[in-house]
């Protein structure tokens, strides 16, 4: 197709809304392929979907329970992962949830955790309705997906079962700072046999030099800001949020507030070529 054939068909009024702002966000599941609803077999028991929210770290978690059914889901399983999760939330000091005493912890739920996606330009939410195109700006934008942390806690009880030797694939604790002077190793005693007397000839090699220190002292640097932003999260406390589907009243509500209902046109303030000037490659 030329572009000759490449005509225009309609054009649209645009309606600019800040109603929600700035609490508008995009929320991707990139590993789920459906809907986030209870399947109806947990509806029946009672479980429901459940958001909670670190505000300063900015970490949003989505609780979806699974589909209980025997033919789906495995009793015995959902035991060790969730006494696998269990710990793994004592560890990073979070809300273990209510458990009756003598009842095993078991794994009902997923849990979707959030990565914030950083902004290149202006994001909007846009929507056309009545032949007119409403833009509303996102605020942030999060992708979610499942947390498995709990696996790395029974992987550790496995390899402490099975007697690993902790110099193997052990991840028990961070690695060791490269500025710390590592402990010195308690020398072994052994007998050497007595033999003949070689020549060894021993060349130094300068390590001090000052881009290595510079390398690893930056190094060091991020290592101990990623270290203390984890322990900011791990000890900043949940907020709970109610959770709302897509056909509740709630929903329906926040979904109107995105039309705008002022009918007052805008006046632009600029021209084509400065417009154009703030385009970068142009």
């Amino acid at each position: 197709m030329s572009h000759l054939d490449d005509h225009i068909v309609s054009v649209l009024p645009v309606h600019l809304s800040t109603n929600l702002a700035p609490n508008l966000q995009l929320h991707q599941y990139p590993l789920s392929n459906r809907s986030l609803e209870v399947p109806p077999s947990a509806t029946l028991s009672g479980k429901r979907i459940r958001a909670r929210l670190k505000p300063t770290t900015r970490r949003l978690e989505v609780h979806v329970p699974i589909d209980p059914r025997p033919e789906v889901w495995n009793v015995e399983k959902s035991k060790e992962l969730g006494a696998g999760r269990l710990e793994d939330d004592k560890e990073k000091n979070q809300d273990t949830g209510k458990i009756k005493e003598g009842e095993e912890p078991r794994l009902s739920e997923v849990r979707f955790r959030s990565e914030e996606i950083s902004h290149v330009g202006a994001y909007m939410l846009g929507v056309v309705r009545d032949g007119k195109l409403h833009l509303h700006p996102v605020n942030e934008t999060h992708q979610m997906r499942p947390t498995l942390t709990y696996l790395d806690v029974l992987g550790r009880k496995s390899r402490r079962g099975r007697g690993a030797d902790s110099d193997s694939d052990s991840d028990e604790g961070p690695p060791p700072d490269p500025d710390e002077v590592p402990p010195a190793a308690a020398p072994k005693k052994e007998k050497k046999p007595v033999g003949e007397a070689k020549e060894v000839q021993v060349a130094a090699r300068k390590a001090d030099d000052k881009g290595n220190q510079n390398l690893q002292g930056g190094l060091s640097a991020v290592r101990r800001e990623m270290l203390m932003a984890l322990r900011a999260e791990e000890d900043e406390a949940w907020n709970d949020f109610a959770y709302h589907g897509n056909e509740s009243p709630e929903s329906s509500e926040a979904y109107e507030a995105i039309f705008s209902r002022n009918a007052e046109a805008l006046e632009s303030q600029t021209n084509v070529t400065t417009f154009l000037s703030t385009i970068r490659g142009l």
